[in-house]
C-alpha cells in the first residue's frame, strides 16, 4: 500500500470515527444488509442441505471464542470488518439463523449464501440461496422489521441502510468452467453480459423497494486464486491469464452498468468495489502489505483445500499463523487479507455514506 493510500486510508478512518462519535445514532448507517455467496456469508448454509458449509473447525479458529460460524475464514470478513468500522457493535444475522428475529433485526440482515451467484442455476446445482430466493428473503425480512420497528421507522432504516452484494465468482468457478453446455452458448464475454444483466435487474428491484446506497464487489483476479492455480496450472504471472482475463471482463461490463444504473434511477448511490485490483496487488506484493504466503492458503497444502473437504479438524499441514497468509483456504481470504480488501471497501464506499 503506498504512503498516498496509507494517508487517505488514516483520514478516511477518523473522519468515520469522528462522525460516530458526534452523531446521535450507534453507527453511520442504521443497517447492513448483505447478498450473495460465500466470501460474504455468515451462516446461512448452515441450515441447508449443501456441502458448501464454513461451521466446523479450523473455519474460525481466530474468530471471537474460536467459533466456527459459518464463515469462511478463519476470523473475520470483509464485511465484518466493514462493519465495525462503521461503528456496528454486532454484526447483522444470517437470516436462515435463530439469532434472525425481533430487534436483532434492527441493524440489518444477512442473505448470502455460499457457492450461489448472479445465475439460478449455480446455487440450483450447489444447493445453495439462489439471488432471486435471497431477494424473497428481503422482502420478508421488511414485513418483519415493520413490525418490530414501525412502518415509519423501517422505511427510515431501509432507505438509510447500505445494501452490499458480492456475487459471480461461483458462476465462473462452479459453473461455467465446468458445464459443457454453458461453454456451448456462451463464450466468457457473453456469459458476463449475461450475468451483468440479472445484475442490473437485481438492483433495480432493490430500488423498487426502497435501497438507495448499494455497494456491489468486483470480481476478485479469480485466475490467481490457489485453487485456479491447481485446477486450470498457471501462466508465467503466477495466475492463469485467460481466467483472470474474463474477470476483468465482467469488472468492466459491471462498472459500466453501475454507471447506468445511477444515471437511470433518482437518488441511487452504488458504488463498485474494484477488489481486483487491491487483491492482485496484494497477491503479486505480499511483503509489502505484511505477507509471506500468496500463492497456497493456510489450510492443509492450501491448494484445492476448502469447505469439509480437506479443510477440516484432520487437514494435515494447515499452518499455525494465517495472517501470514493472504488465503485462509485455496479460495477465500484470510482475515488479514479480509483487513486489506475493507480498507480498500472503505476508501471506495465512502460516497455512499455521505
Amino acid at each position: 500500500m503506498g504512503i498516498k493510500t496509507k494517508q487517505a486510508l488514516v483520514f478516511v478512518i477518523f473522519a468515520l470515527a469522528f462522525a460516530v462519535l458526534n452523531s446521535n445514532a450507534q453507527s453511520l448507517v442504521p443497517a447492513l444488509i448483505t447478498f450473495g455467496d460465500s466470501v460474504v456469508d455468515v451462516g446461512n448454509n448452515n441450515y441447508l442441505p449443501t456441502i458448501f458449509k464454513a461451521n466446523h473447525p479450523p473455519y474460525g479458529r481466530d474468530f471471537t471464542n474460536h467459533q466456527a460460524t459459518g464463515r469462511f475464514c478463519n476470523g473475520k470478513l470483509a464485511t465484518d470488518i466493514t462493519a465495525e468500522t462503521l461503528g456496528f457493535t454486532s454484526y447483522p444475522p444470517a437470516y436462515l439463523s435463530p439469532q434472525a428475529s425481533g430487534k436483532n433485526l434492527l441493524i440489518g440482515a444477512n442473505f448470502a449464501s455460499a457457492a450461489s451467484g448472479y445465475d439460478e442455476n449455480t446455487a440450483f446445482l450447489n444447493h445453495a440461496i439462489s439471488l432471486s430466493q435471497q431477494f424473497q428473503y428481503f422482502k420478508e425480512y421488511k414485513s418483519k422489521l415493520e413490525k418490530v420497528a414501525g412502518t415509519k421507522q423501517a422505511a427510515s432504516t431501509i432507505g438509510g441502510a447500505l445494501y452490499i452484494l458480492s456475487a459471480g465468482s461461483s458462476d465462473f468457478l462452479q459453473n461455467y468452467y465446468f458445464n459443457p453446455y454453458l461453454n456451448k452458448i456462451y463464450t466468457p464475454d457473453q456469459y458476463s453480459s449475461y450475468l451483468v444483466g440479472i445484475f442490473s435487474n437485481f438492483v433495480k428491484e432493490l430500488y423498487g423497494l426502497g435501497a438507495r446506497r448499494i455497494g456491489v464487489t468486483s470480481l476478485p483476479p479469480l485466475g490467481c486464486l490457489p485453487a485456479a492455480r491447481t485446477l486450470f496450472g498457471f501462466h508465467q504471472s503466477g495466475c492463469v491469464t485467460n481466467i483472470n482475463t474474463n474477470a476483468q471482463q465482467f469488472n468492466k461490463k459491471i462498472n459500466a452498468a453501475a454507471t447506468q444504473l445511477q444515471q437511470q434511477l433518482p437518488g441511487l448511490k452504488i458504488a463498485v468495489f474494484d477488489i481486483f485490483k487491491t487483491l492482485y496487488d496484494v497477491v503479486k506484493s505480499p511483503a509489502n502489505y505484511g505477507f509471506k504466503e500468496a500463492t497456497r492458503g493456510c489450510c492443509g497444502t492450501g491448494t484445492v483445500e476448502t469447505t469439509v473437504f480437506l479443510c477440516n479438524a484432520k487437514s494435515p499441514g494447515t499452518c499455525s499463523n494465517a495472517s501470514q497468509y493472504v488465503f485462509w483456504d485455496s479460495v477465500h481470504p484470510s482475515e488479514a487479507c479480509n483487513q486489506v480488501l475493507a480498507n480498500a471497501l472503505i476508501l471506495q464506499g465512502i460516497s455512499l455514506i455521505g
